[in-house]
């Protein structure tokens, strides 16, 4: 039964984009009394966060782990604001079981503290100076994060935020602002351990999108830490969609409309503010402008300088924006393979979630590692006796776009069968024991996410476009708002809810 919506809805708002980003604003909004209408592009709603089905198997599509579930968490948060109950989840224990170069034991990442330290210890002598450095800035930017900071500030409610977020104990960060990983390890003496750089960089490639050279080390104290008690990562039952769903029943609850199918092909403009969209619907071919008071896009920095029809003058006022955006560096794309097997395929006590490297002199992608996320008995992902593996690589996207439609196949291909040589050597893979097999590629993820070129996990947590040098939720346009991993906190369901909990506050505090 739904919630009736309040007699004077404060105003109109447009969502851009149904990933977990958007609905996370769209619901938010709808909660707090703002007539509220999604459109997305895609079949489903979650973006990489969704799922398909084939056979009777249950894949999500990118996002395998979820943050943010435990008591306090954002989801928790979220999904206790909204009044819907929380998904049905277990925790990754280990969150990550890393097979290094040549070696049959892996490095597993404990969910207790005191079992992930002597493991560390074990795996990684005379490095713990620089665990407990990571340690002691996790808990300071935690709690900082718990009191809803907005970064980077763009006004002065943006700044009082900032400010009033800040204790004595998060002056324990700041002259490690501008540190990358690799400085920390150099402090530490640890540059040149081998083992140890070569783990933090898989770890840190999953989650900031570039290695330990690159991601500033107040982000990689979170990211390497998160998974432990009392945070942790989540396996979700069912599937990754429960998410998606748990928040379209909360916008729906509230009066919000979610359209699938219906493509916004332009943000219009008038003056240096954002007046309506232009949607397409998919069915029928009808286009319609839409009038909005705000607008919230939950798509990447490089979509939104696409989507906006500019006027002489806003051109001008949007020229540095759309330059930043010219500048960033490459961002990576991923190749999956998604796997439906009998559970004799998987081997005893594997642990759901395994990263794999092949060869120290390789890069981390282009097949030379994968991370596998594996089905539990009874997640519902596949029927009792099967299983679902989904191993995916980054990948260069420029590769993907090149040449014939033969020539996409062909590196398609090989990028198939190499994996499958590479799973092999873990995995039973018998032709018997695999029953369905496909295959994604930038070009895919492209089609079915809208992401431009098919990128995924944002823009990289380098220090020059982390937390106070990012891209902001506000944007140069009035009313027109970014979520999504592309801005502070970065990637992952739970820093794109952190986003879209910024954002809900903001036209908010604009508002009243």
């Amino acid at each position: 039964m739904k919630t009736a919506l309040p007699r004077n809805p404060k105003s109109r708002v447009i969502v851009v984009g149904a990933g977990i980003g958007g609905l996370t604003a769209g619901a938010l909004l709808a909660k707090r009394g703002y007539d509220v209408t999604i459109y997305d592009q895609a079949i489903a709603p979650g973006g990489c966060a969704s799922t398909f089905k084939r056979r009777g198997f249950t894949f999500d599509v990118g996002a395998t782990q979820v943050a943010g579930l435990e008591s306090g968490g954002i989801h928790q948060r979220i999904f206790q604001e909204l009044a819907i109950e929380s998904p049905t989840a277990t925790n990754c224990d280990p969150s990550c079981a890393v097979f290094l170069p040549g070696e049959s034991e892996p490095i597993n990442v404990w969910r207790d503290p005191g079992k992930w330290q002597a493991e560390r210890q074990k795996q990684f002598p005379g490095s713990e100076p620089f665990w407990q450095l990571l340690n002691k800035l996790f808990r300071a930017s935690w709690k900082f994060q718990g009191r809803d900071p907005v970064l980077p500030p763009r006004n002065l409610w943006d700044f009082w935020q900032l400010v009033s977020s800040v204790r004595l104990e998060t002056l324990v960060t700041v002259p490690f602002t501008l540190m990358s990983v690799t400085d920390a390890l150099k402090l530490y003496g640890l540059a040149g351990d081998q083992r140890l750089k070569t783990f933090l960089d898989m770890q840190l490639k999953l989650y900031s999108q570039v290695n330990a050279d690159e991601t500033a080390l107040l982000y990689a104290a979170t990211a390497l830490s998160v998974s432990q008690a009392p945070q942790g990562l989540f396996h979700l039952q069912g599937s990754m969609q429960v998410l998606s769903d748990r928040l379209v029943a909360g916008l729906e609850k509230y009066g919000g409309k979610l359209l699938m199918r219906h493509n916004v092909e332009k943000i219009q403009t008038e003056q240096s503010k954002v007046i309506s969209v232009k949607v397409r619907e998919q069915k029928t071919g009808k286009t319609t402008i839409e009038q909005a008071d705000e607008i919230v896009t939950n798509v990447t920095v490089q979509n939104l300088v696409k989507l906006l029809n500019l006027s002489p003058q806003n051109q001008s006022l949007f020229s540095g924006y759309q330059q930043r955006v010219d500048k960033l560096p490459e961002a990576s794309g991923a190749f999956v393979i998604y796997l439906g097997v009998k559970r004799a395929a998987i081997p005893d006590d594997c642990p759901p979630h395994l990263q794999f490297l092949y060869d120290y002199d390789g890069v981390i992608g282009e097949n030379n590692s994968l991370f596998v996320s594996i089905s539990k008995p009874g997640d519902g992902r596949a029927a009792e006796g099967q299983a679902t593996i989904i191993a995916s690589s980054f990948t260069d996207t420029q590769i993907w776009w090149q040449g014939s439609k033969d020539d996409y196949e062909r590196v398609k291909a090989q990028y198939t069968q190499e994996a499958i040589a590479r799973l092999g050597k873990y995995f039973n893979l018998t032709a018997e024991n695999i029953l369905h097999q496909e295959t994604a590629t930038p070009r895919t993820f492209a089609k079915y996410t809208a992401r431009d070129r098919g990128i995924v996990g944002g823009i990289g947590q380098r220090i020059s476009t982390f937390g106070p040098f990012g891209f902001a939720s506000r944007t140069p346009m009035k009313n027109l708002w970014l979520v999504g991993d592309s801005i502070h906190p970065g990637e992952g369901t739970a820093g794109v809810s952190y986003s879209a909990l910024t954002v809900v506050r903001q036209i908010e505090a604009k508002n009243n």
